[in-house]
């Protein structure tokens, strides 16, 4: 069972030191987030990484900002250039989200932020059609795995709010192969052990992260029961890849190289060893 990083973990820092951070606390390889900066999308410099650090690009997610400079403003055509990079790359799975079921602002009051609802402008039905139609021609054609996650409930006006479509364990089995993310079902009050199985075999890639009223913790860090998820995992043969997707946060950002390398250590120390109590 390989246990990658997420560059995502840290998206504070540049792509370099994740690569190095990855390397020197011994995972397997790389998740690659891509946003705004080119060297998060550019195949030639991310290939010099990869045989600078010996870490092989195994997964490569869809962008979470709208506005990525030089790709398309559209959410089908953000994925679609997110599966040639990952053709380049040779990687072997491009996560991506499900459509949300409306627009969303975000509102400041007395140094507070909050999430209200807003008007769909087109794109959320957009995305939404195109996931009916055309992405399962997409998926035949990409010669890679297209990896829809589940993603979690919001806190919005003091309610959590069902915020995506298919986004119940029955809904979103429609889709043939699943990133299944572990902190997003803390959100529902879920523990992933018990709703893999329910998945009907369909994920094919884990997002790993453990959940306290916070999102992205680490593993050993959090409510769930992640030792019993793994294990499950381990009995049952999982073939995929488990990636670690925790936040800045969770990993001391901005405290020293040695703290934040000692840190992902041994959250993937605890994944090994959960993974061998079958």
């Amino acid at each position: 069972m390989d246990f990658i990083f997420s560059t995502g973990s840290l998206w504070s820092y540049g792509i370099e030191r994740c690569f190095e951070f990855a390397a020197r606390a011994g995972f397997d390889g790389i998740e690659v987030m891509v946003d705004q900066r080119w060297d998060t999308r550019q195949p030639e410099y991310l290939r010099r990484l990869c045989e600078r650090f010996r870490l092989p690009i195994a997964a490569v997610h869809t962008p979470f900002v709208a506005s990525v400079p030089g790709w398309p403003l559209d959410e089908p055509g953000r994925i679609q250039e997110t599966v040639k990079l990952a053709q380049a790359l040779g990687a072997n799975v491009v996560v991506l989200h499900l459509p949300l079921r409306f627009g969303l602002m975000l509102v400041q009051v007395a140094r507070k932020s909050f999430l209200l609802p807003a008007p769909d402008l087109g794109g959320i039905s957009t995305y939404r059609r195109w996931l009916e139609r055309d992405y399962a021609a997409l998926q035949e054609s990409a010669g890679l795995t297209l990896c829809i996650e589940n993603m979690p409930t919001k806190q919005i006006l003091g309610r959590r709010w069902q915020l995506h479509h298919w986004n119940t364990p029955e809904e979103i089995t429609r889709f043939p192969s699943l990133t299944m993310d572990t902190t997003h079902l803390g959100t529902w009050g879920l523990e992933p052990a018990d709703v893999y199985p329910r998945l009907n075999g369909q994920a094919r890639y884990i997002h790993l992260s453990n959940f306290d009223g916070k999102e992205h913790r680490r593993p050993e860090a959090g409510h769930l029961r992640l030792d019993r998820f793994l294990a499950l995992l381990a009995r049952d043969s999982y073939r995929g890849v488990i990636s670690l997707e925790m936040q800045p946060d969770a990993l001391n950002a901005g405290q020293s190289d040695d703290r934040i390398v000692e840190l992902m250590s041994a959250s993937l120390a605890h994944c090994r060893a959960w993974a061998e109590r079958t």
